[in-house]
């Protein structure tokens, strides 16, 4: 494993060591039910959902069950392997709560991330559950400088946490194969983010810990999607995701206000 201290300093563009610094104090509790990352391993579920339903909807591929928003996909993410074959790059992947079923479907699934803790916790748990998935602590300006591709490459709450995004966008764009899809998710900078995302999630729910965002750094969809184009890659969908606090359940919306999805395609040729 990469030293740690290699991922700092002018080297990377986009990389926020106080960033990173917060997520390796949490890195040990991204799959705690109970812990801090709880309420964020209930809209992995949902998100997860609508990744795997996306991939096999553009790959045209046949999934062994319907993905639900709602519903524990962990237990039925060995009904199958419909992702195999495919390459799937997971950036920013923390502790590997997408990697990993990903990875359970099938897919030739690497995540990578700037926290070298999150990088063990992920490894670990997936010694535990014997899942096959390849984690490296890199940043993504790394696999574009060695030209490494992918089928799939996903970038999750991952941008409002760097310091260039647009720079961010353009880097996982170059790593996606032409006719490929990139899937980005975020939360969008809005006066209800604020008052949900931040105020709610944060300060009075406590789903996450106090300090996990700056709206500042939120991204509205146009300029989201602005990047993506620049870099030869085209919106074809795109949902917005809206919680429930009284029922703690999720579902899918038009209203992207709040967190929001979009998937592209990389133009062929490109």
């Amino acid at each position: 494993m990469l030293d740690k201290s290699a991922l700092y300093g002018s080297v990377s563009q986009t990389l926020d060591p106080e960033e990173v610094a917060r997520f390796d104090s949490l890195a040990e509790q991204w799959w705690d039910p109970i812990g801090q990352y709880g309420q964020a391993i209930a809209f992995n579920h949902a998100r997860l959902a609508y990744f795997t339903s996306q991939i096999a909807e553009h790959f045209a591929l046949d999934l062994p069950f319907e993905p639900s928003p709602n519903e524990n996909l962990w237990r039925l993410y060995d009904l199958g392997k419909p992702l195999s074959g495919l390459s799937i790059l997971d950036v920013g992947c923390g502790g590997g709560l997408v990697s990993e079923p990903l990875a359970r479907l099938g897919g030739e699934v690497t995540g990578i991330d700037a926290s070298a803790m999150s990088i063990q916790v992920a490894t670990q748990h997936a010694q535990n559950t014997k899942t096959r998935v390849t984690y490296c602590h890199t940043l993504a300006e790394e696999l574009v400088a060695k030209q490494q591709q992918y089928d799939v490459v996903i970038n999750a709450e991952v941008v409002e946490h760097v310091q260039n995004q647009s720079l961010l966008i353009n880097q996982c764009a170059q790593l996606v194969k032409p006719g490929g899809i990139l899937i980005l998710a975020t939360l969008n900078r809005t006066v209800t983010s604020y008052v949900f995302a931040i105020v709610g999630a944060e300060y009075v729910m406590r789903y996450l810990p106090i300090g996990t965002h700056s709206w500042r750094k939120f991204v509205k969809p146009n300029e989201l999607s602005a990047w993506a184009n620049a870099s030869e890659c085209e919106l074809i969908n795109q949902t917005g995701m809206k919680f429930n606090a009284w029922n703690k359940r999720w579902r899918y919306t038009d209203s992207l206000a709040i967190n929001y999805v979009q998937c592209f395609i990389k133009n062929k040729g490109k």
